[in-house]
């Protein structure tokens, strides 16, 4: 089973990373381009079946290694 993480700043915190390459973008001609915010994509590849376990197992991962919660969400998908 494979499964993708994707973590992303929440809300209201500064991303400079973002917003260097939003700038990097406009020096590169790329016009129209408002707002970049820049995030983490996990791509997780799980023994089993369980699809209910699975979708346990990684938001427990995402809890306790993979986001910080404090100032991060994260989506998981499993395919």
């Amino acid at each position: 089973m494979k499964a993708r993480v994707t973590v992303t700043l929440k809300n209201g915190v500064l991303d400079p990373q973002g917003k260097a390459i939003e700038h990097a973008l406009s020096g590169l001609g790329f016009d129209g381009v408002g707002q970049v915010r820049q995030g983490k994509v996990f791509d997780i590849e799980l023994t089993g079946t369980d699809k209910a376990k699975a979708e346990a197992d990684l938001k427990a991962m995402c809890d306790k290694l993979l986001a910080n919660t404090v100032i991060e969400n994260y989506n998981v998908a499993i395919t």
